[in-house]
């Protein structure tokens, strides 16, 4: 059984949906650092904010480019990046072009990719396939292209995609890269089984929004 410290350490707790405020960021930025989790994801104009607030505490702070749909032009995902790392971000999630990667212009997709990885100056860039919209061979392809271009993990989803995180997908995604690469689920890692079913399909992050609660029922495990 992995601790809860273990467990704490793989999650970036997440903090994308567009109704939050910054009452509502600051809010998941305290719990994140009283459960002392890998990072927080937070949305692009809320970085700054976010940064400030877990000034010394271990917890990271994450945010996205290009999201959700993927399709910004490269530069625009270039400049993205530079401005989270400017306002504090440590990690940069990022979706893919989609619908380049399904119409086979693999040499757009990794160059995209590419560009972002330059951008973020050795910042983990976590590349957003989003499997909903693609098929087997589309994620295997997608993983090895985010490889090819340097990027550190390989994602399912946005959460934000008509499904999330799979165990298929996570067993893909990890066969599709290698050990060095780190496969993140996101989208429906709501409950502690799932997510240490996760874990031993070969995920090694996860975005969620359950955290406290995954983590008191991993701590009440641990005591029984």
């Amino acid at each position: 059984m992995l601790s809860v410290r273990q467990v704490a350490k793989m999650i970036d707790h997440s903090l994308l949906r567009p109704e939050l405020t910054l009452a509502d960021v600051a809010a998941g930025c305290d719990l994140a650092a009283r459960y002392d989790v890998a990072s927080v994801c937070v949305k692009p104009s809320d970085v700054p904010f976010a940064a400030e607030r877990l000034s010394g505490t271990g917890v990271l702070v994450g945010t996205v480019v290009g999201f959700p749909h993927g399709a910004h032009a490269t530069r625009i995902k270039v400049a993205e990046t530079a401005a989270a790392l400017a306002d504090g971000a440590a990690e940069i999630d990022m979706v893919l072009n989609i619908g380049r990667l399904r119409e086979g212009r693999d040499d757009d997709v990794c160059a995209d990719v590419a560009a972002v990885v330059v951008a973020a100056s050795g910042a983990a860039v976590k590349v957003i396939l989003e499997n909903a919209y693609l098929t087997d061979a589309e994620k295997r392809r997608g993983c090895a292209l985010a490889e090819e271009a340097g990027a550190g993990y390989v994602k399912t989803s946005t959460g934000f995609a008509p499904t999330g995180a799979t165990l298929h997908d996570v067993r893909l995604m990890r066969a599709a890269v290698s050990a060095h690469v780190g496969v993140k689920a996101a989208g429906g890692v709501r409950t502690l089984d799932v997510l240490l079913s996760m874990v031993d399909a070969g995920a090694t992050r996860f975005g969620a929004t359950t955290t406290a609660a995954m983590l008191d029922e991993l701590a009440a495990r641990d005591l029984a």
